[in-house]
């Protein structure tokens, strides 16, 4: 019986040596900005009950949505130390960690969904995501957020010119503040929990999200004007801890992995589905929408290009390889 404890004891050390982590029950928080009832919210959700259901019900995941636990440079810090296990944000964000990320905050990347879609399930956006390891976080899988628009409680936007002199709320990176720069706005960078209230109280004129985020954060009560220019779109980046990925056993990892794959295309139909009944839904609430002509669109553009070719100068081979997947991705239409 002693000798069969030490051959047991000895068989542990060793797989713990080796790093093999055994199967346990486990729980994960899983941080994100938009409330309850948004599509990424309602994708997470599903994430989280397929992974309940691959495990048999050992591992959860707890959402902690409406950046309850912070804005998303705390949270991606506080994951990759391991005190929050997942987050789920704009990938362009992750260029503070990443620089090459930035290529998905580009102005007019992407033509439509079907288009971003063919790219970051390809092997673009999977090597995209495994460039976090080194920053001690695991990419896995892509959601959506959509093509974003702007807002503001000053003037209906008809032509690029209504762009200039508003106070403009951006994401906290370079290629956004200098997009608006370049329209003659003025851009002030925020954390997305901030956005609601420095809008009621008039610190900011105008923000620029997709329609879903709008009507899901209720900007329709502090903004009256909205203005169709989608004139970016933003993937969204399910990462997990580093730290916490390398101590799961492999079946566990994959439990998460296939469970975020599954839900990412459920979250893209849904906020696709909901697309047409969300802007309906912000004209009830009141807002006043305008769409730019096509000449207008085509200004916008032109306006931006300068924006795209100096970010792009920083970052030409991953860009250059994005471009090859458009036009292969295009060309077999």
């Amino acid at each position: 019986m002693k000798r069969l404890m030490i051959k047991t004891l000895v068989a542990a050390a060793a797989l713990a040596v080796a790093g093999v982590a055994a199967a346990q029950d486990r729980t994960f928080k899983l941080a994100l900005q938009n409330p309850k009832g948004h599509p990424l919210v309602t994708g997470a959700e599903k994430f989280a009950e397929l992974v309940a259901s691959k495990s048999g019900g050992r591992l959860k995941v707890n959402l902690f949505p409406g950046g309850t636990l912070g804005g998303d440079a705390q949270t991606v810090s506080a994951s990759q130390g391991g005190t929050i296990e997942m987050v789920m944000l704009n990938s362009g964000i992750l260029a503070s960690q990443v620089k090459d990320f930035e290529v998905y905050d580009f102005p007019f990347m992407f033509a439509n969904g079907r288009e971003a879609d063919a790219v970051v399930d390809g092997p673009f956006g999977q090597k995209m995501h495994a460039r976090l390891a080194d920053r001690n976080l695991i990419g896995l899988a892509y959601f959506e957020l959509g093509f974003r628009n702007i807002t503001n409680s000053r003037k209906p936007i008809v032509n690029v010119e209504d762009i200039a002199g508003l106070k403009l709320r951006v994401i906290p990176n370079a290629i956004n503040v200098d997009w608006v720069k370049a329209l003659g706005a003025n851009p002030t960078p925020m954390a997305f929990p901030e956005v609601y209230a420095a809008l009621e109280q008039k610190a900011i004129d105008a923000q620029e999200n997709p329609l879903n985020v709008i009507l899901a954060n209720k900007f329709y009560e502090v903004q009256k004007h909205l203005a169709l220019t989608n004139h970016q779109y933003n993937p969204q980046s399910l990462i997990i801890s580093k730290k916490v990925w390398d101590g799961l056993a492999e079946g566990d990892r994959k439990v998460l992995q296939d469970a975020a794959n599954e839900a990412s295309k459920f979250q893209r139909k849904t906020s696709r589905d909901a697309s047409a009944t969300t802007l309906d839904a912000l004209k009830k609430a009141g807002m006043q929408v305008t769409e730019l002509s096509a000449a207008e669109q085509e200004e916008l553009r032109t306006k931006l290009k300068p924006v795209i070719d100096k970010h792009g100068a920083a970052i030409p081979a991953t860009v250059a390889e994005l471009q090859a997947e458009l036009a292969r991705i295009r060309a077999a239409k």
